[in-house]
């Protein structure tokens, strides 16, 4: 599904809960499948472009003269989740940057794929790719935030973590929405731990950490996003932008006493790792905000 339609920059995200297959009792990253879907979304949008009708001539020249594309990744934590990786793990953020580089180099290949069918983009000889084998589009790979499409497609939102197993969302005329993590009601399910009481408590609980009748493994697994530390946000952040030709929509949680130089200390870690933007948010800066949960004080 197309997640954001720019002047410049058509975008779309790919599932990667959907990029898991099981062998032997196990989950793993299905490469094939990610690879297959990679390229089609690169034809996908490609089409998108031609297809698209523009507010004005100035944008529809802009566009096409450069057909630039964004493709980007959703259900992130979901993935990490069925593959029993913590988010704020050394594993996890090496597996995003395995993820999106593989992204990045299948999509690449698709491009040149397409630059022999259709051409490449009109501007190629005056960029900085014309050295290099012909391109379809200047840029390949962004991560567009993906709020609503992830919660049509029923998945964790772009590379972001859980915000918490239970927190209210706040839509449209100050309309309240309930969200359960249903991976997690599964979890305590099979595990045997579930029970109504522990539902009600996840509304006020940020964190699963204090929760004793909750088995260790579960908890290093169902990482929400107050567990993490803002260099563990950025670390993550900066391990897609390595394979992102556009910027990372990325949001970096901080708790309600976060002080000036821990803003500080995170806008110069993002730009001493590479990062082209950063978006921080300290809990209760806003009176209304669009994501809750009772518990974070």
């Amino acid at each position: 599904m197309p997640a954001t339609k720019g002047a410049k920059v058509l975008s779309m995200g790919i599932n990667l809960a959907k990029m898991i297959s099981e062998k032997n009792a196990k989950f793993e990253m299905d490469w094939a499948k990610l690879a297959n879907v990679t390229r089609k979304a690169v034809h996908f949008l490609d089409n998108v472009i031609d297809m698209n009708r523009y507010p004005i001539k100035k944008i529809e020249q802009m566009t096409r003269s450069n057909r630039k594309i964004g493709l980007g990744v959703m259900g992130f934590a979901d993935m990490l989740i069925m593959l029993g990786l913590p988010y704020n793990s050394d594993e996890a953020v090496a597996l995003a940057e395995k993820i999106m580089k593989f992204i990045l180099d299948e999509a690449t290949k698709a491009s040149e794929g397409l630059a022999k069918k259709r051409n490449p983009f009109p501007n190629f000889k005056e960029s900085i790719y014309s050295n290099s084998a012909p391109l379809r589009n200047a840029t390949l790979t962004t991560i567009a935030p993906t709020g609503t499409l992830s919660i049509i497609a029923d998945c964790s939102s772009g590379i972001e973590p859980l915000y918490a197993l239970r927190y209210t969302r706040r839509v449209m005329d100050d309309i309240e929405l309930d969200f359960i993590n249903y991976d997690f009601v599964e979890a305590a399910k099979s595990g045997g731990f579930y029970s109504e009481g522990l539902i009600e408590k996840l509304a006020g609980t940020p964190s699963i950490r204090g929760l004793p009748e909750i088995p260790a493994d579960v908890k290093k697994v169902f990482v929400t996003t107050f567990d993490i530390e803002p260099r563990q946000h950025i670390e993550m952040q900066a391990a897609f932008q390595k394979s992102t030709d556009n910027a990372v929509s990325k949001t970096i949680n901080l708790p309600r006493l976060a002080t000036r130089e821990d803003v500080k200390e995170a806008y110069l870690t993002a730009y001493k790792l590479n990062c082209k933007g950063i978006t921080l948010y300290r809990y209760g800066s806003r009176e209304k905000q669009v994501l809750a949960c009772k518990g974070i004080c």
